[in-house]
């Protein structure tokens, strides 16, 4: 599903645009704490649920030609607002894989230091390696 995340530059939207800049702008000075970020996306989840099951179900159209505007724009404009969780697990599969390649990397360079360190100290005139 195509979801348009561009706000266009007009009246409301205006304001809109602003408020999008002054959150990216945070996420920006949050940039490497996962905290910060988490906190972040929280503290957004908790706005989007207030706001959507308050005064946008108390300002939902009460008539056709007012729902068909509605659902003409949510269907030209990209669709429902939604505020995807990063499911747990995708998360810890993500770790995992990280660890497996870290570890894979550790085990390859002690390998390499053990191959290394077996070699002769010393070698015999006219011998090659």
């Amino acid at each position: 599903m195509y979801i348009n995340t561009e706000l266009k530059p007009q009246g409301n939207n205006l304001r809109l645009e602003t408020i999008a800049q002054k959150v990216q702008s945070e996420a920006k000075n949050c940039q490497g704490n996962s905290l910060a970020l988490l906190a972040l996306l929280r503290l957004l989840e908790s706005l989007h649920r207030e706001i959507r099951d308050s005064l946008f179900l108390e300002s939902l159209p009460s008539d056709r030609q007012a729902l068909y505007t509605l659902l003409k724009n949510i269907e030209e404009e990209g669709g429902w607002p939604y505020i995807h969780r990063l499911k747990l697990q995708s998360l810890l599969e993500n770790l995992a894989e990280n660890t497996f390649t870290e570890l894979e990397i550790e085990k390859n360079t002690q390998s390499l230091i053990e191959c290394e360190s077996s070699k002769p100290l010393s070698l015999k005139q006219g011998e090659i390696l």
